[in-house]
């Protein structure tokens, strides 16, 4: 199926069954947010620029609101279906290469900010997403951190996030050290390196 398409329909499934209003690991957002997030990414174009673009927010919040009081069933349907066709979320590659990574760190988001989750078992597909991803982002999630970062697996690969003349090594599965990457706290990793660099690294604010 291909890892976006996997984890939009995972996703999809655990919105079904958790309904609306349980907690994400995206500060202030319940699940009908987090839903309504990925509905305007790939819906709304007038309105998608505003998630990155600071000046452009307002407009992206008002049209996030108004998406998430829709019917939660509805919400979530038209979630599930995909991007339409005029998206260039339609284009598989573009799909695989974009979706897979936000669809599996939202899909954490909502697992994790329950109580009793855990890592899910390795899949080599989704690790290798994982793991391209880190390549792509780790430089900008950790470009304001004060020590080198070093991102490694347990198979020993890793992947250089940050030069410095002192360096932390942050071990973990491939998805683990993607959603670090992204700012979630909800991970297991450990931490190699001296303790001030340490805390200096998990002291930063990560992400994009």
């Amino acid at each position: 199926m291909g890892v976006a398409r996997d984890e939009r329909r995972q996703l999809c499934d655990l919105l079904d069954r958790v309904g609306p209003d349980e907690p994400t690991l995206c500060a202030g957002w319940r699940t009908r947010d987090l839903a309504a997030h990925l509905v305007l990414r790939e819906r709304r174009p007038d309105a998608s620029p505003g998630i990155v673009l600071r000046p452009l927010a307002g407009y992206t919040a008002l049209v996030q609101r108004r998406l998430a009081s829709r019917p939660w069933g509805e919400l979530v349907r038209t979630l599930r279906q995909g991007p339409p066709r005029w998206s260039p979320f339609a284009i598989p590659g573009v799909d695989e290469a974009v979706n897979g990574t936000e669809f599996f760190v939202h899909h954490e988001d909502v697992r994790r900010a329950r109580e009793g989750w855990a890592p899910r078992p390795a899949d080599p597909a989704r690790d290798a997403m994982a793991w391209r991803a880190l390549a792509r982002i780790g430089r900008l999630t950790f470009r304001r951190c004060p020590v080198g970062v070093a991102l490694r697996r347990p198979n020993g690969e890793e992947v250089l996030a940050r030069r410095g003349p002192r360096a932390v090594t942050v071990v973990g599965a491939p998805g683990e050290l993607l959603l670090y990457a992204f700012g979630r706290e909800a991970v297991e990793v450990e931490f190699e390196g001296d303790q001030a660099d340490v805390q200096a690294v998990r002291g930063l604010r990560r992400g994009l």
